[in-house]
């Protein structure tokens, strides 16, 4: 239960940080508003949240498109995740296509730490020899 909490945090934190870092490139600070940190970890919840509800029920309903595009339909998918993830925060406004474009940038983000993490626990695994 510790470890998967751990995960979880990390997870959080680095989809706080991708959430930072698609705002900083492609805009979407609400005029005469100046987010915070909390602002990002907010975000970062709010997406774990809706990544985790709604996104399973939007992809079975567009498998279709998603099969008919040869998977790149997932990319309007987890932009559409991304936007209404922001509509949650305040401070935080994005046009639905840079939604798009940011929500690439938290995909190779989570890839990233997914892969780091995976080596760690392989390294842990292995006996000491």
């Amino acid at each position: 239960m510790r470890k998967q909490l751990l995960l979880f945090a990390i997870r959080w934190c680095a989809t706080s940080f991708g959430i930072w870092l698609a705002v900083r490139l492609l805009g979407g600070i609400e005029p005469g508003m100046q987010p915070t940190i909390w602002t990002y970890i907010g975000a970062g919840l709010a997406f774990s949240v809706v990544n985790s509800f709604l996104k399973p029920i939007v992809t079975i309903l567009s498998l279709p498109a998603v099969v008919l595009t040869l998977g790149l339909f997932m990319l309007v998918v987890n932009g559409l995740m991304v936007w209404i993830a922001l509509l949650l925060v305040p401070s935080l406004n994005m046009s639905f296509w840079q939604a798009i474009l940011a929500g690439i940038v938290l995909s190779i983000i989570n890839y990233v730490v997914s892969e780091l993490l995976d080596i760690h626990q392989t390294k842990s695994l292995r006996p000491n020899a």
